[in-house]
């Protein structure tokens, strides 16, 4: 089980949880899918050319200068929140990373734990989860934690 626990700007920390990997990146799809923003893509200037729809003797100029620097047939990958809004490059991106970045984008803080375990040990451990600042988010984690039957309730 991976636990995420969300801390944003106003308002309380929220935790939820995913099974697995996959599970975790579509949850992060739902969460943070924009209009005009990519989360993660791979696409090769050819693709882009046929995707817009357009006349492949006058494409447009931003597709025509990757065509250019990188040839028609090179994978480009975007990632919108781990690079720069529509940039795309060459070196392939992690998809996990780019949703993770995606997720932490707009929060003040976030923490991503990849088991039950590490959860636990964040839970008394992770200064984010201590003191006066960290309590509501030591108690969403712990609430989760107690409601997936991690942790036995003791209060």
């Amino acid at each position: 089980m991976i636990h995420v626990v969300e801390v944003p700007w106003d308002g309380r920390p929220q935790a939820w949880f995913a099974f697995d990997e996959d599970d975790l990146i579509g949850k992060i799809q739902a969460r943070r899918t924009g209009v005009g923003q990519q989360i993660y893509a791979v696409a090769t200037p050819g693709e882009l050319l046929a995707a817009a729809g357009v006349d492949s003797d006058a494409p447009p100029q931003w597709i025509a200068d990757l065509a250019a620097q990188h040839g028609w047939d090179t994978p480009l990958y975007r990632a919108d929140a781990l690079l720069e809004p529509g940039h795309y490059q060459r070196e392939p991106v992690n998809v996990l990373h780019a949703h993770l970045a995606a997720l932490a984008e707009p929060l003040q803080s976030c923490r991503v734990h990849p088991d039950d375990e590490s959860a636990l040990e964040a839970l008394y451990g992770d200064p984010a989860y201590q003191a006066r600042a960290g309590f509501y988010a030591h108690m969403a984690l712990r609430e989760q934690l107690i409601a997936l039957e991690v942790l036995a309730d003791d209060l």
